[in-house]
């Protein structure tokens, strides 16, 4: 991969590096010059990752397959470019992370610039400036899209990203009149008694509310949010009629916004993550659940091992429980657990790596000691909040009735939670045999399910 990255880093640069003259086989003239003002983006782009080092993640190596993708349209008459433009602003949308999101964006504007009456071009840039929190923006953006879209039946999730975003800006806008007509009345209702601490909460308050606006980006709106009912609290007391409205405002913008939540301290520096946002993390995206056996273990760690690569080229790899035989060092995306025993907070600490934690378990007080106490910080970035700890058997997940055979595989979980929230583009098993087989009643849901086994009898495809 490197030395294809070089090669097509110095494709790149050799195109886009001369706006002025026209590209080899190219009669008539080159590139238009956003094409190649994008190019020289993506070039950029190619330049960081390969000075970054080797590449693991299977996301970003289709970005770079669609980056060359784009580098062979500019250069073959005929070729549609601008198609190929777009597809590689969404590819790195789909990689995920702020940069990816700063580079699907500024391909959007030269997309724009190139086509001003694209519904594509003006969709992606929405989307883009959504990932990063510029949600005002991203409005603008959409109703852009929107007013070119002709088939209202495909512009209806748009038209509710909008309404969404709006309702978050708006319980902003209420919470800033809240304080306003609070402080008002505070201020009369105020004598020359008045404490200094009163007063400098007060200051404090009026200082927090003047940085919050639903312009700012969300990460930064969210911190004032925070800080505002956070002071407004201390001041008054959560007793207050006015504190508790506001209280309820933030909940509603939290929820509605949902995007990179705060930090819980008792997560273990990680940042929790609810249904909306594990929906959006598995959307389109293809998923193995991967059994811990010695068989699929051993073939993993074997250099050249198709397995191994089977297992790599999944966006999202899924792995449960506590591993016997997995390497320390194995690819985990998402690692899910189940809570047993009477005290599911005393076991050994998830000490892994994994990009998000699922922790399955009730009653509620256990799953929170079980979190506080063998969470280790750093070993992952993200954490299954409250709403994800029962999806069996939560009314709002799938509600189901305790079996009274027994609690389910956390395999099982996890396979039912993807198949509720319905979004990813394939889900597979991979090495759910012998050992590790499902109970009978598993089975007999996923064979309702299966599309197709293949001939190793290691891949089980869901979807």
């Amino acid at each position: 991969m490197g030395q294809t990255l070089t090669g097509l880093l110095t494709s790149v640069r050799a195109i886009a590096g001369r706006p002025g003259t026209p590209a080899p086989g190219r009669p008539g003239g080159g590139p238009d010059p956003a094409l190649l003002a994008a190019l020289r983006l993506c070039g950029d782009h190619l330049a960081a990752l390969a000075a970054a080092g080797p590449l693991t993640d299977a996301r970003r190596t289709r970005l770079i397959a669609s980056i060359g993708a784009l580098t062979t349209a500019c250069s073959t008459p005929g070729a549609d470019a601008f198609d190929a433009l777009l597809r590689t602003g969404q590819q790195a949308l789909d990689s995920g992370g702020e940069t990816e999101a700063r580079l699907a964006l500024a391909l959007a504007d030269e997309a724009t610039a190139m086509r001003t009456r694209s519904k594509g071009a003006w969709r992606l840039r929405g989307n883009a400036l959504d990932a990063l929190g510029r949600g005002e923006e991203a409005i603008t953006a959409y109703e852009r899209h929107l007013a070119l879209q002709q088939n209202t039946a495909a512009s209806r999730d748009v038209e509710r990203r909008i309404a969404t975003l709006r309702a978050a800006g708006d319980r902003i806008d209420e919470a800033l009149a809240l304080f306003r007509k609070t402080a008002r009345a505070g201020a009369e209702a105020a004598g020359a008694g008045t404490e200094a601490v009163a007063v400098a909460a007060g200051a404090e308050a009026s200082r927090a509310a003047a940085r919050l606006s639903r312009h700012l980006p969300a990460a930064a709106a969210r911190a004032a949010f925070t800080d505002l009912v956070r002071l407004r609290t201390a001041e008054h007391g959560a007793g207050d009629p006015a504190v508790r409205r506001l209280a309820a405002l933030y909940a509603e913008h939290r929820r509605l916004s949902d995007r990179d939540p705060m930090a819980d301290p008792l997560l273990g520096g990680a940042e929790p993550i609810g249904v909306p946002g594990l929906r959006r993390l598995v959307a389109g995206r293809t998923v193995c659940l991967v059994a811990d056996t010695p068989r699929t273990a051993e073939q993993e760690r074997r250099p050249g091992s198709s397995l191994a690569a089977l297992i790599q080229g999944y966006d999202l790899v899924v792995r449960c429980d506590e591993p016997r035989h997995t390497a320390p060092a194995a690819r985990t995306d998402l690692h899910a657990c189940t809570l047993r025993g009477d005290t599911p907070w005393k076991g050994p600490r998830w000490d892994r790596r994994a990009g998000v934690r699922l922790v399955f378990g009730d009653p509620l007080p256990h799953w929170r000691l079980a979190l506080r106490g063998r969470l280790v910080p750093g070993a992952q970035d993200r954490v299954g909040d409250a709403t994800l700890r029962r999806p069996l058997h939560d009314p709002a997940l799938l509600g189901e009735a305790a079996d009274a055979e027994g609690p389910a595989s956390t395999a099982y979980t996890v396979l039912r939670l993807l198949d509720f929230l319905g979004t990813p583009a394939r889900v597979d098993l991979i090495g759910f045999e012998g050992p590790a087989a499902l109970s009978p009643r598993e089975r007999e849901w996923v064979g309702t399910r299966t599309a197709n086994t293949d001939d190793t009898a290691v891949r089980i495809a869901l979807r």
